[in-house]
């Protein structure tokens, strides 16, 4: 493999907004807001709004998520 060519892959916490639920992965993502881990190192914080702990087809629950007004976009997008 060519080096330098490959984005940097590190460890990652990732928090559902959502649900309140956070867990600790690898990934290329990057952010500028940290969070203090279980282990006491600081992690780049991604937030997201459906993870495994909020999504229906996981938990059998339904969930209405209209992020940024995805209706309004799609009506505006596709209005007559």
């Amino acid at each position: 493999m060519k080096k330098d060519i490959h984005p940097k892959y590190h460890p990652v916490v990732f928090y559902d907004t959502s649900s309140d639920y956070k867990f600790m992965t690898k990934s290329t993502m990057t952010s500028k807001e940290t969070i203090t881990w279980e282990d006491g190192k600081d992690y780049p914080l991604i937030k997201v709004e459906v993870s495994s702990a909020s999504h229906p087809f996981y938990t059998g629950k339904k969930l209405f998520v209209d992020t940024a007004g995805r209706v309004e976009k799609f009506n505006k997008r596709y209005k007559k």
